[in-house]
């Protein structure tokens, strides 16, 4: 028994966990822009350092994993291109751009962590350096994703150095603006001139990382109103009902790319969570948006990628060029995995779910406490794929439980927006208000990761790592002596 593309989970899986009461929504579409208001807020910055200097853990060994990171040093040089090449049939050098803005996100988180003035100086130097030199993305159509992974990344690290004094806050917006976001905003609008299901989800969600990234940091909210929009009801496979295209009774939601191959479904669960925790750092909830549905692909593919059992609905679509060649293709069933594998995007979406909104979500934390301590691009490999995403979500991301009984928390400029049944869905909600009753967790058993006060035991269990001040301590002396020596 499934519910197919616009039906919601309705009435059929109220059982799978109690009701979390929730503010009443309001609308907050006319709010001003929050900054720092990326993948952190201030508040998220704060409770980094605060936790990291009292010794607590997770945060400790999260903090660990980023200090070892050789993108993480301050003597870290920039190589700045002109031109970005990615693709087959072009000189390519996009390696040297993931590898300084790794560097430069890097070195700003560890300065909000430590204080530690060099850190944010290299981050500072990174940025400039490429946004007064890089003028455009060549290639072939893997350009296109260039733009989205390294527009939405540079965004992020430049988010974090703002109000640097010496940060040229205005060259990198026209950076994003002439150089990141054309190219995406063109991918979403027309697929690279291919029929609309030619490219799997991860290529719109790269686009759509990007735009969205760009909207926030430049201050365009008709920007951020495209990207929100086109999550919620664009024609690509990257929005959320094209995604995630049927939900089971179970609350499991199918994400079409396990069809293709397990590395590309993390890449696209870590893009839309990406997007949601944007969206949401600005007051607009995708997380909640149609009953959960980002909530139940993700368990979906955390379950799977654990090595269990998930049902696949066979999907064929479309190919090829319009007014050129097409054909179709036809996933049948979900493509074996490997449960080794890994991506550091666990930690920012269960910790959503299970400490901001009280909801089960048994998979998720699993995946997550699995990974822990998560690390960033150079924790996994030298290639592209490693690179995908900023990761370091046990330092970032973990996050307590509110307290008091039945309390969630709300996005940062608000409540959610007001329920709307406009989409076609039988009481869906509108922005993302969040309908707790439709969990995407097993109604039965006892799960190392049930939420509530029997969750922090599995958490930590499955972790495995405190971090020890004399091995801070030792990093931090490896660290000044690479800054003495220069680090590339």
């Amino acid at each position: 028994m499934l519910k197919a593309t616009g039906i919601g989970i309705g009435t059929g899986a109220t059982a799978l966990a109690t009701p979390t009461a929730l503010a009443a929504p309001a609308d907050a579409a006319g709010a001003p822009l929050v900054h720092p208001g990326l993948l952190h807020t201030r508040t998220d910055l704060d409770r980094m350092a605060a936790k990291v200097k009292a010794g607590a853990r997770p945060y400790c060994a999260g903090f660990a994993k980023l200090i070892a990171n050789r993108h993480a040093q301050s003597g870290w040089r920039a190589n700045p291109q002109a031109v970005v090449y990615r693709g087959s049939g072009s000189p390519e050098n996009y390696r040297i751009l993931y590898n300084d803005i790794h560097a430069a996100y890097q070195n700003a988180l560890r300065y909000h962590v430590s204080g530690e003035k060099a850190h944010a100086d290299t981050a500072v130097t990174i940025l400039n350096a490429w946004s007064g030199k890089l003028t455009r993305l060549e290639g072939s159509a893997d350009r296109f994703l260039a733009a989205g992974l390294y527009g939405y990344q540079f965004a992020n690290a430049a988010e974090l150095v703002r109000d640097h004094g010496d940060f040229d806050l205005k060259r990198a917006r026209e950076l994003l603006l002439s150089v990141f976001h054309p190219l995406s905003d063109s991918f979403l609008s027309h697929h690279n001139n291919a029929v609309v299901t030619n490219y799997w989800p991860n290529w719109d969600l790269t686009a759509l990382a990007c735009v969205l990234a760009t909207g926030i940091f430049c201050d365009e909210r008709a920007v951020v109103e495209r990207a929100v929009e086109y999550f919620k009801h664009g024609d690509g496979m990257g929005s959320v009902k094209h995604a995630i295209p049927v939900v089971h009774e179970d609350g499991l939601g199918e994400w079409v790319e396990a069809g293709r191959d397990q590395g590309h479904a993390l890449l696209g669960v870590g893009l839309m969570g990406t997007v949601c925790e944007m969206a949401w750092n600005q007051g607009i909830d995708l997380y909640g948006y149609d009953d959960s549905r980002f909530l139940k692909g993700a368990q979906y593919v955390a379950k799977w990628s654990l090595g269990g059992d998930v049902p696949y609905t066979a999907n064929t679509r479309r190919k090829g060029a319009i007014g050129g060649w097409s054909g179709s293709e036809t996933a049948s069933d979900a493509a074996g995995v490997d449960p080794g594998m890994t991506r550091p995007i666990w930690a920012m979406i269960a910790h959503h779910y299970t400490k901001r909104r009280g909801l089960p979500a048994s998979y998720l934390t699993r995946a997550a406490a699995k990974a822990s301590p998560e690390g960033g691009g150079g924790d996994y490999g030298p290639n592209s794929g490693g690179f995908d995403q900023l990761g370091f979500g046990t330092l970032a991301f973990t996050r307590e439980r509110g307290r008091s009984q039945g309390r969630v928390e709300e996005p940062a400029g608000g409540p959610s927006p007001s329920p709307s049944p406009s989409d076609g869905s039988p009481d869906s909600r509108g922005a993302g208000g969040v309908r707790p009753q439709a969990s995407a967790s097993p109604a039965l058993g006892g799960d190392l990761a049930a939420t509530g006060t029997g969750d922090a035991a599995g958490w930590a269990a499955a972790a495995g790592i405190g971090a020890l001040a004399g091995g801070l301590l030792l990093l931090r002396r490896r660290d000044r002596v690479s800054r003495r020596e220069g680090v590339e």
